[in-house]
């Protein structure tokens, strides 16, 4: 596919869209690198395990188009963590990120992602063997700032040293505690307030590691603010899914100092050869079109262009010709409502 804009060739991490599990596939990831060539971009979790013994050709897949984009991992064993680094080097990731702060129930008996906050001398073991199994390749690790009763003020920058010291140099943090009992993994995303001086503060006590916030961002305006104050990046997760124009849209301008006059009808139109190559390989139309239905939010139309594609993309008979119907009704109401004005 033909990007709108020519992307820079260093990686780098002022915005990132995060992990999240059944969204971050890479028919979403293709979506939003049209919209933003320099946005970091991350798979959804794949646990060790499932790559050393599941599909990990499929597991594995994307599209060069997509870079950068980086791989995100759950594990415990350093073993199977450097394996599966491995792979996701010979992949071709431009980034292995190791997750430690998922809190979901099967994340837990697994003991990975967030129960890790409670074993950092393990997490160094892990990142150490990742770190040697990456070669040139970044490793990284997103955390929470804190589990359970623990004192995020007393543990989170034990946690950064430790794990700091075995190679890593680039945290994103997400601003909450994670409650592993009482609470489901979406009410963690919420209810557990946001402390954003305190990752703030990991930042002024090591200056030289890269730190990026997580958690709570709404806004493009929200995440400047942080890294005008001094962090070096912000990743951003639903909202950036449910409304990627607000924030992909216009990350090129406001934070890489680019210019981007892409449209939703642009993204929409270059997302057609890649349908149909999808359709070619097997797949189904809905698998793509899910991750564009926040597209149009905020805009005239936008209801029509989710309800059309909602009754329709899931029919057999459904294709790239199905998607631009929908953008077809989307213009129309467009076109009235400036005929209105």
């Amino acid at each position: 596919m033909k990007n709108p804009i020519k992307p820079k060739a260093k990686l780098r991490r002022t915005l990132s869209v995060a992990p999240m599990m059944d969204w971050t596939d890479r028919h979403c990831r293709t979506v939003h690198r049209l919209l933003s060539p320099n946005t970091l971009l991350y798979t959804e979790m794949v646990t060790a395990p499932a790559l050393i013994h599941g599909d990990a050709a499929r597991l594995l897949r994307f599209d060069p188009f997509e870079q950068p984009v980086a791989l995100q991992i759950g594990g415990s064993d350093p073993d199977q963590l450097a394996t599966a680094t491995r792979m996701g080097v010979d992949a071709g990731y431009a980034e292995v990120n190791l997750n430690v702060g998922c809190p979901s129930d099967r994340v837990q008996s697994g003991t990975f992602g967030a129960v890790l906050m409670k074993s950092p001398d393990l997490v160094a073991d892990c990142v150490q063997a990742m770190i040697e199994a990456a070669g040139d390749v970044e490793v990284t690790v997103k955390c929470r700032i804190g589990v359970d009763d623990q004192v995020p003020a007393d543990i989170l920058p034990d946690f950064v040293d430790r794990v700091s010291e075995r190679g890593v140099r680039s945290f994103a943090i997400h601003a909450r505690m994670a409650w592993l009992k009482g609470l489901s993994p979406k009410e963690n995303r919420d209810v557990p307030p946001l402390d954003y001086d305190l990752v703030h503060q990991i930042k002024v006590d090591n200056p030289d590691l890269e730190i990026v916030l997580n958690g709570g961002l709404r806004t493009l305006e929200e995440a400047k603010t942080h890294i005008d104050r001094g962090l070096d990046g912000a990743m951003i997760g639903r909202v950036a899914y449910h409304d990627p124009m607000a924030i992909l849209g216009l990350a090129e301008e406001m934070l890489f100092g680019g210019i981007s006059d892409v449209t939703a009808p642009d993204v929409v139109r270059a997302m057609v050869p890649y349908v149909d190559a999808h359709l070619a390989d097997g797949g189904k139309l809905h698998q793509i079109t899910r991750h564009m239905l926040g597209l149009f939010t905020g805009q005239p139309g936008a209801r029509h262009w989710k309800r059309y594609l909602s009754e329709n993309a899931h029919r057999a008979e459904a294709n790239s010709q199905t998607m631009l119907e929908a953008l077809d009704a989307v213009l129309s109401v467009q076109a009235q409502a400036v005929a209105v004005q």
